[in-house]
């Protein structure tokens, strides 16, 4: 097996292109450093790294052991998150993230319900883009996070944490209320192929959903908040499509209406992969359960 203190001796000296700059950043004398390099080359028969005037820089074999070397770094890192906190006594307070759709609907109910059953836990919620919440449970900065992804798009890659599966969720038409379509108990998205539309982007899900069925959206407003989207359709202004769970939000002027065979996306919970919180489990459950109450259903 590979002496982890020599497999990140030398990953220093890979990210700093220098033995002594990574002598100083590990608080070593440079012959200590190359020592290491020198014994773990010689423990695996090949060259990590090629040394120049100018620094060092790894060989194909260093570059591989590099992602190896970076992957350990990582694990340690939230293990001393992890324990820090345990024995700080942290495991009282299980911190969140969120992405601003699910923040506004399951997360609450779910934190709800969670607290009802532990009184004493404390529960810090924070929002945050997929990526940033991501990064915030691979280092350890979050016990868990609540994340999407467009529901037929292959599986993320999503190195580093656990990814528990919460369910899917159409997205519903948000129309003016006056809307020629406003009763309908549902329609197609192609029943609202001439409007002008509203969408996150110009070439996103919306969008494609849209060409899928057979028309090309006139997108007039570009907005990524669902909220300013649902005030903007009340108004009259555009058509557009929203996650479901905001048909809970109730606003005046507005009604939503299922579409058949609706673009859906995919909402999945980030877990460290050892040493989650002792509650974390419960919570992902009650996520689970919420979404299910107001998702899982035959269209």
């Amino acid at each position: 097996m590979l002496d982890p203190r020599r497999l990140l001796t030398f990953r220093a000296v890979a990210r700093e292109g220098s033995f002594s700059r990574a002598a100083a950043a590990l608080h070593r004398s440079q012959p200590a450093v190359s020592h290491q390099v020198a014994a773990l080359e010689r423990e695996l028969g090949t060259a990590l790294l090629v040394r120049g005037r100018t620094g060092a820089a790894p060989t194909r074999a260093g570059e591989l052991l590099l992602a190896h070397a970076d992957a350990l770094a990582a694990r340690l890192e939230l293990a001393d998150t992890q324990m820090g906190a345990l024995v700080a006594g942290a495991r009282r307070t299980l911190r969140l993230g969120a992405f601003p759709t699910a923040l506004a609907t399951i997360v609450p109910v779910a934190v709800a319900a969670l607290r009802a059953r532990e009184p004493e836990l404390d529960v810090a919620v924070e929002e945050g883009t997929v990526a940033q919440l991501g990064d915030g449970v691979r280092a350890g900065r979050l016990d868990a996070a609540v994340g999407w992804q467009e529901a037929t798009a292959p599986d993320e890659d999503l190195d580093g944490v656990r990814r528990v599966e919460l369910g899917d969720e159409p997205f519903d038409a948000v129309l003016p209320a006056c809307h020629r379509l406003a009763r309908r108990r549902r329609i197609a998205l192609g029943d609202l192929a001439g409007e002008t539309w509203m969408a996150p982007e110009r070439d996103g899900m919306l969008v494609r959903a849209c060409r899928d069925a057979g028309f090309e959206p006139r997108v007039a407003i570009v907005t990524r908040d669902p909220l300013a989207a649902r005030a903007i359709a009340a108004a009259g202004l555009a058509v557009s499509l929203t996650p479901r769970l905001m048909a809970r939000i109730d606003l005046p002027g507005i009604v939503t209406v299922p579409v058949i065979r609706a673009p859906r996306r995919a909402l999945y919970a980030l877990l460290p992969p050892a040493g989650a919180h002792p509650l974390a489990g419960a919570l992902v459950g009650d996520l689970r359960d919420e979404l299910g109450d107001h998702c899982n259903h035959v269209e």
